[in-house]
Order: structure tokens, then sequence, then C-alpha cells
């Protein structure tokens, strides 16, 4: 009776051991898959993200070839890193991602051209000093951006990040330089 119990016992583990394995090989696989995304929504959320760079607002920065029939091979992907938001840690020619004032959902990239006390001048507006907890926003390409020429300085609590790299197309791989250019700096 014993060997026949051991020659059952053999013939189910044996027929049960590939769907085992398939089963553990999709548990195990199931378990890396969430224990990374939630590692890369950890690191996406607090310290950098991959982000794209829509538009020419920011031309010849970002985008500088915005050829529409090619847009999705040539537009830039930008690093952008979290960490400054701790302190608001910003300087004059940061290019920052931010929520628009006008639209929550919608996120702009463009220049910090003034911050808090700055004085900045600009055709719509008289003479405006930045205030606390503020900072002024211009793109490079100030005949096609929408900012704060517009809408006036945006408040630091917008700011979702600073660009600090391009990483997409190859050929523009590099560094973001911090500038101001004369036709943005404030007086």
């Amino acid at each position: 009776m014993s060997s026949f119990v051991m020659a059952l016992y053999h013939l189910v583990t044996d027929d049960l051991r590939p769907i085992m394995g398939t089963v553990n090989f999709i548990w195990n696989l199931t378990k890396n898959y969430f224990t990374f995304g939630l590692i890369g929504l950890t690191v996406s959320d607090r310290y950098a993200s991959i982000v794209p760079v829509g538009g020419i607002s920011m031309s010849p920065t970002f985008n500088p070839h915005d050829d529409s029939s090619m847009r999705a091979l040539t537009r830039d992907f930008v690093v952008v890193e979290k960490l400054c938001l701790e302190k608001y840690k910003f300087s004059l020619g940061d290019v920052v991602v931010f929520s628009s004032p006008t639209n929550h959902k919608e996120k702009n990239i463009k220049r910090i051209t003034a911050l808090p006390g700055d004085l900045v001048s600009t055709p719509h507006y008289d003479a405006v000093v930045i205030p606390e907890g503020h900072c002024w926003v211009e793109g490079d390409n100030q005949a096609w951006s929408l900012d704060s020429r517009s809408f006036g300085p945006i408040p630091l609590g917008l700011v979702r990040g600073r660009v600090t790299h391009v990483v997409w197309p190859p050929h523009r791989v590099g560094k973001v330089e911090r500038m101001t250019p004369k036709s943005l700096t404030p007086f």
C-alpha cells in the first residue's frame, strides 16, 4: 500500500512541477515589477524625473528644430531634479517646470528671470517688484512664449523642479546651462 501511495504522490507532484514552476516564475516576476515600480515612482516623485518638452517657447535651448512631421523623434526630453523644492533653492537663469497658474493640469518649462525683491519692467505691466514667495519666468523664444509677461509673477509653490540635462535626442545630450540673456535680465 505504501508503494501505491508513493507512486501516486510522485505521479501528482511530477505533473504539478511544470505548473508550480510557472506559477513561481510569474509570482517572482510580479514581485520584481511591483518593487521596481515603487522604487521608480518614489525616485520620480521625490528626486528626479524625465519629461518631454513640447512647443517652441524655449527654443533654441529646447526643441531648436521643431519640425512637426518629425516631432516625436526630435523633441527634447529633459531631467527634472526635485531636491531644489525642499527649500526653494532657485537662482536667476534656472530653467524650471511649473504648473500653469491658469490651468493646474498643464505643466510649463520656462527660465527664471527674477526672484523675490527683483524689479521687472515689461510692456504689459508697470515696473513690478517680485513679491516674496514668487518668481518671474520667461521663455527663451519670447515671440512664442506664454509666460510671466502674460500672467505676472508665479508662486514658487507651483514650481515642480529644475531642469538640469537634456537626455534626448542623442545629439543634444548635455547639461542645461543657467543663463540670463540680456533681453531677459531684470533691471
